[in-house]
Parts: C-alpha cells; sequence; structure tokens
C-alpha cells in the first residue's frame, strides 16, 4: 500500500510539471492540455479558466457503477440508449457497434483506472483555477470578445493585403523592433527562445517560441513541401474538418468534402528516413472505411495503432454515456507510418513498438479542440531528435512545430493567455 502511495505521489510530481500522468504499467495516461501547453511559453500561459470553460459542473452521473462506467441517472437519457439499443442495426452501424464492443473494455478498464487515482482526482477539480480571482486572460487591448474569423478573411481577394505586425520584446518589455510580414501564404516564424507577441487588425496574438505557421486554404498546402528531403517532416498530425451532416457542427467550424482530403502530399511532406502520421476520426463507420480504403493507401501511409481519447468532466466521470450510439466520449487517433526514401529496419522497429489501443484520459477544451499529444508520439517517430514536426488543420501553436491550415491562429488570441507575472504575483 505505501509503495503504491509513493508511487502516486512520484507521479503527481511529474504530473505537474509536465501534464502528463501515466499509470504505471497500465496502457492509459491522465493528461492536462493547458499545462502541456504551458511548455512552449515563458511570458504567458494558457488560461485554465478559458480552456476549461465546459465540463466543469457537477457529474450529472450516479454513484452507482455498472461494469466500471457510472451509470447515467437520467431515465430518459437511458430508456432512449436502451431503444436505439432494440432498433435494427444497418450494415454498417453492425460494422461500428462491433469495433466499439472490441474496444470497450479497454475504455472500461481505463476509466476505473482513473477512478482509483485519489490523487490525481483532487487535482482533476482544481485545474480550472489561473491563480487569479479575475481568472479573464489577458484580452483587455482586445477592442472587443468578438473573435477575428480567419476562415472568411482567408477567402477575400484583399487576403493579400493584410499583414501581422512582429512584436519583439523580452520579459514584457516591447522593444522597437517590429517585423511586418503578410499574415496569409506566407511563412510566419517565432524563431526566438522566448514568447512574441504580434498583432492582426489591432489584436493581440501570442506566438510561442520556436514556432512557425503558414495560414492558408488547402490549395496552397503545396507550398509546405521542401525542395530537400533533410526538410522534410518525421511527425505529422492531422485533424481534418470533416464532413458531417450536424448543422451544429457547421455552425461551429466549416467542413470539407473528404474526397479534398485525398490531394494532401503526405509522401512529399514526409522526411527522407520516415515519419508517424497520427489521424484524428470520429467514431462514424462511414469515415473509417473511408480512411482505411482510400485516404491511408493514398497517401502510402501504413497503419499501425489506434489511440484512444477518453472524455471526463472535473470529476472524473464521462461527459456522455460510453454506450450512446451517436455520441459516444471517446475519439479515435489512428497513427501510421509514411515510408521516406532512406527508411530503414530501424526506424520500422520504432513503429511495431508503438502499443496499440492507448488511451489518453482528459477533461476537454473548447469545441473540437485536440489535446498536444505529441509529447506521447515522440518515441516512436522515425530519425533524429528533436523531431521536425507538422500539424495540418492547426488551430493553435506550438513550440517546435510548423502549424498549418486556414486558422492556426485561432486559440492564439491573448485573451486565451494569462500573464505569468500576474499568476506567479
Amino acid at each position: 500500500m505505501a509503495e503504491a502511495e509513493g508511487e502516486a505521489g512520484h507521479q503527481i510530481s511529474l504530473f505537474i510539471n509536465s501534464g502528463i500522468y501515466r499509470f504505471g504499467d497500465a496502457n492509459v495516461v491522465f493528461m492536462d492540455p493547458v499545462r502541456v501547453l504551458n511548455r512552449s511559453y515563458t511570458r504567458f500561459n494558457v488560461s485554465p479558466s478559458v480552456y476549461y470553460s465546459r465540463f466543469f459542473q457537477s457529474s450529472s452521473y450516479s454513484t452507482v457503477i455498472d461494469d466500471g462506467v457510472p451509470t447515467c441517472a437520467n431515465k430518459r437519457k437511458r430508456s432512449k440508449n436502451l431503444k436505439r439499443k432494440l432498433h435494427e442495426l444497418n450494415s454498417r452501424e453492425k460494422i461500428a457497434d462491433q469495433r466499439h464492443q472490441e474496444v470497450r473494455p479497454v475504455l472500461v478498464n481505463a476509466h476505473a483506472t482513473l477512478l482509483q487515482a485519489d490523487l490525481l482526482l483532487e487535482m482533476m477539480r482544481n485545474l480550472k483555477n489561473d491563480g487569479r480571482s479575475d481568472a479573464k486572460g489577458d484580452g483587455d487591448s482586445n477592442p472587443s470578445d468578438i473573435e477575428l474569423d480567419f476562415v472568411n478573411l482567408g477567402s477575400l481577394w484583399q487576403k493579400q493585403f493584410y499583414d501581422i505586425i512582429l512584436n519583439v520584446g523580452v520579459d514584457g518589455v516591447e522593444s522597437c523592433d517590429k517585423s511586418i510580414l503578410p499574415a496569409f501564404d506566407n511563412f510566419v516564424a517565432n524563431e526566438g527562445s522566448d514568447d512574441m507577441e504580434a498583432e492582426i487588425f489591432d489584436r493581440k496574438f501570442i506566438l510561442p517560441k520556436k514556432s512557425c505557421f503558414f495560414m492558408s486554404d488547402i490549395g496552397q498546402i503545396q507550398n509546405l513541401v521542401s525542395a530537400e528531403a533533410d526538410y522534410g517532416f518525421n511527425l505529422i498530425v492531422i485533424d481534418p474538418p470533416w464532413e458531417n451532416s450536424s448543422a451544429h457542427q457547421k455552425l461551429k467550424y466549416k467542413t470539407l468534402p473528404n474526397r479534398y482530403f485525398l490531394s494532401i502530399p503526405i509522401t512529399k511532406l514526409t522526411h527522407k528516413v520516415g515519419a508517424l502520421v497520427a489521424l484524428w476520426v470520429t467514431n462514424r463507420e462511414k469515415l473509417r472505411t473511408f480512411v482505411e480504403n482510400e485516404l491511408f493507401p493514398k497517401w502510402g501511409v501504413k497503419h499501425a495503432a489506434t489511440f484512444y481519447w477518453l472524455k471526463v468532466k472535473a470529476d472524473g466521470s464521462l461527459i456522455g454515456e460510453l454506450d450512446l450510439f451517436h455520441h459516444r466520449p471517446y475519439e479515435c487517433l489512428l497513427l501510421g507510418f509514411s515510408h521516406g526514401e532512406d527508411a530503414n529496419s530501424e526506424h520500422l522497429l520504432r513503429l511495431i513498438q508503438i502499443p496499440n489501443n492507448q488511451v489518453i484520459i482528459s477533461i476537454p477544451g473548447d469545441y473540437s479542440r485536440k489535446p498536444p499529444i505529441g509529447e506521447l508520439l515522440v518515441d516512436y517517430v522515425p530519425g533524429c531528435k528533436p523531431a521536425r514536426c507538422l500539424e495540418l488543420f492547426s488551430r493553435e501553436m506550438l513550440s517546435g512545430w510548423t502549424s498549418w491550415g486556414n486558422e492556426p491562429l485561432r486559440f492564439q488570441d491573448s485573451k486565451f493567455f494569462v500573464s505569468r507575472r500576474m499568476v506567479d504575483g
């Protein structure tokens, strides 16, 4: 018992610094995305109160445990779910349900493991605390809380005239040096070891150290391809705006027909020793079939393993019923290998060593915002370290990464941050 408590305390200590809690030999990790993201910054922190704007309400579950998963206390939901189970499934739905049943024990065990981690559960309840009484971020310099619509701006012919102003500063003191660059269809980099503040339309954005973004539509993605194979990427994370019939989702962000993603030049983006490719997908069987039968073959990617992101609330309960057919509280991360011209057996061995069915548990942030999973993948990335990392369809930036998409500055607005001086003070 003492040994177990000692190990839990050790993991808590590591978690405070890294944002990642590893459950011993279990194929499960808990992640605080805010702590992970903050390692990219020197003068700012991602605001937990803004990041965790959802799922900090009290649990909608009872304390009754059924097969390791809390049962829903809402009888209407349980009745609706039961009717769905009794409904005659079509062939595609049967395949989807079979996938779910195969991974269900893994998810149940992962959630049970979390519920037994008392020290971690206690910390989870306070993850939203900024260390400030107001906890509203650093958005005072912004004229309003209305965010810039980069998707719309990028579709206008005037986008070629829109500039971004980069302000170079140290310890919060702005220098007189300013760089003015095109905001769209252009590589914009912060090559320094400190955060950089930038302005577009009088709104302030925070660029993490040693980061780069290229903001464009999918027609300009070829600009990411380097003429030299040594400058390709060996870790590529992709979170496509999959087409979806949900009107709610279409209001949140614009989607693209699946066929558009076939044109992404993964092979040309791959480093000469190869690349680990990580693709976020939903639980829709139509989508999984498309990825397995068309997308990965077109990209030249060989599937190696599947990870699962299990979403919980601050009290450890699932954000929804595990067996609810169309709204399951988890998403999939498909991992595969893109061969480079110099790939060898050592690089392939790393790929084989990827554990299948690893579960990443976290409290979700804003709608469709994914946890930063790069650190969980670096051990399996072929080639030398540090890895050359690329995120496609990115909506935020990370230190050491190139971020591409039509709104990579979406979560870089200063309103999503707090000054470390305010927190420490």
